[in-house]
């Protein structure tokens, strides 16, 4: 399976608690993201260490961890099936990178957001989504 995970997954599996990354470090799958998504990532940091209840080197310790397991996109990569994207996007065009990104590697997007499951060029799977496939081992 491919996966081109969006920013709200990306910071939840930052929380080593967390339910999504439980489920990060059990799939068997290939994770992709944007550079966008980690520059967030970055710029939202106090926000993640406060939810999380990681110290900053924890937090340092959890990044190199995903940095390892996800391969970050420039926008250069999937630039040319962006317009495409910001179209079937109409509510939230922000998400328009990850759905672009989804597109040019031909990957399904791992996110929670409904409004990406009303676009219909690629599979979208929420987290309790991938669980199910998960526990009946269809993955």
């Amino acid at each position: 399976m491919i996966l081109v995970l969006d920013n709200n997954i990306l910071f939840s599996i930052m929380n080593p608690k967390s339910v999504a990354s439980y489920l990060f470090s059990s799939l068997k799958a290939d994770f992709f993201t944007t550079e966008f998504a980690l520059s967030e990532l970055n710029k939202h940091k106090a926000d993640c260490l406060s939810k999380s209840k990681l110290s900053e080197h924890e937090f340092g310790l959890r990044l190199l961890e995903a940095k390892a397991l996800i391969k970050f996109f420039k926008s250069s990569e999937y630039s040319s099936f962006l317009a495409g994207a910001i179209d079937s996007l109409p509510e939230d065009p922000k998400d328009s990178p990850y759905l672009a990104l989804a597109l040019s590697i031909k990957a399904a997007i791992w996110s929670n957001d409904p409004h990406l499951k009303k676009q219909s060029l690629v599979k979208v799977y929420s987290t309790k989504e991938l669980i199910d496939k998960l526990l009946n081992e269809e993955l």
